[in-house]
């Protein structure tokens, strides 16, 4: 397969007026370590944005960065860390989920708008993303957004392209909005507690004004696998508290009152914080053991994830844990994906999307990975992608599958 490999905007333009002229589709990659997700894409070339990669510019005090797509995250991350300051999404590291290598981009964790346990607090990564240059399907340049949040020209363009998985058009550089990193964080696990109660105590400590950042409910099924077994016995319900010393202090003195009675409580400290919410982001529990079980990502109420879990217990073999306050439930399948009894259960329980992150090149080819649109929204996607994409270039049925790829062409 031919490489392509730009180094400047102006590159990038010229190679893809050149596939263009070719008829050549395009597979676009940064760190090729998020080519797990979606479909397999068969295409005629790569191209490469490792060559496409730089901190443009860094306003610690507007609190706005620029970076071109292909600059690696840590590299953006320790700028950031350097002035105290953070990508506040929380962006997740799913190399070993998936089993890749390399280096994750800017570029791709904004394609793929991939959100940590803050999301529920300080929104998905398309949230954070104020602006950006692309190269369209018709190899012409285009410019979104601004460097501030009141600027809202394009607005709308830069929150299309985030989650787009590369299939719109080609990012060069993104401009995205910092947060300032908390002075310090600890976390409340509380032990014991079923299904049930915990969707309920998560529920009850949502509603306190406290400010909680992490919310999560662990199982004893998967438990274990986190802090290298040091949770407290029994399932966990985690929260997280994050910000001034003196003020995480007072606020999970309040937690621990909310809670006084109902189960044991234990206190994790900074350290163990940190590590449990980033094993919760990174899904450890399902690829500590070095399993390639398949791996869903399922969006539904913080209420339902419970009874999403609970129906599928009595169906088939399974395992997982909840985070967002039970919004996001991370599922392993024992043997079979069972995408059709999981999509069931989703609509059965309000509705919500169900996304196959981690599964077999022959089930990748087979199974709707991305949740399955209504025919009137598929036609109007299939219209914007179009619009930005006429001939098909970029990375051709990664969102819909290999026969929906040819049957759009």
């Amino acid at each position: 397969m031919m490489r392509l490999d730009p180094r400047h905007e102006i590159e990038c333009v010229e190679m893809v007026r050149a596939c263009l002229s070719g008829k050549t589709t395009l597979e676009i990659t940064g760190g090729a370590t998020k080519r797990g997700i979606g479909h397999r894409i068969h295409a005629g070339a790569t191209l490469s944005m490792r060559g496409m990669t730089g901190i443009v510019s860094y306003n610690p005090a507007e609190m706005v960065m620029t970076a071109k797509a292909g600059t690696p995250l840590a590299e953006i991350e320790a700028a950031l860390a350097d002035k105290g300051q953070m990508l506040a999404f929380e962006p997740p590291d799913y190399r070993a989920l998936l089993g890749a290598t390399g280096e994750p981009s800017i570029g791709g964790l904004f394609a793929c708008n991939l959100s940590g346990p803050r999301r529920f607090q300080s929104g998905a990564a398309r949230d954070h993303l104020l602006g950006l240059r692309m190269v369209n399907g018709r190899g012409e340049t285009v410019q979104a957004g601004g460097r501030v949040m009141k600027n809202v020209t394009g607005l709308d363009l830069v929150k299309l392209m985030s989650g787009s998985f590369g299939t719109l058009g080609l990012m060069t550089e993104l401009t995205f909005k910092v947060l300032p990193r908390p002075e310090t964080s600890a976390s409340l696990v509380l032990s014991g507690l079923d299904d049930e109660a915990a969707s309920a105590a998560m529920a009850k400590a949502m509603a306190l004004p406290l400010e909680i950042s992490g919310a999560a409910y662990l199982p004893e099924s998967c438990k274990n696998r986190f802090l290298a077994g040091a949770l407290p016995e029994g399932a966990a319900v985690a929260f997280r508290l994050e910000g001034l010393a003196f003020s995480v202090g007072e606020r999970m003195a309040k937690l621990k009152s909310a809670f006084a009675g109902l189960c044991p409580l234990a206190e994790l400290d900074l350290e163990q914080s940190e590590t449990l919410w980033r094993e919760i982001r990174d899904v450890k529990p399902f690829h500590a053991d070095g399993s390639t079980r398949p791996v869903w990502k399922v969006s539904v109420a913080p209420m339902a994830g419970e009874k999403l879990l609970s129906m599928l217990r009595m169906q088939t073999g399974v395992d997982g844990y909840y985070d967002w306050q039970g919004g996001l439930v991370w599922l392993r399948m024992e043997a079979e994906p069972e995408a059709e009894l999981l999509r069931a259960g989703i609509q059965h329980f309000g509705g919500g999307h169900a996304t196959l992150m981690r599964a077999t090149d022959a089930q990748r080819d087979a199974i709707p990975v991305f949740e399955p649109q209504p025919p009137a929204l598929a036609a109007l996607t299939e219209r914007v992608r179009a619009s930005f994409d006429p001939m098909g270039l970029f990375n051709p049925g990664r969102m819909t599958g290999p026969a929906a790829s040819a049957r759009a062409a």
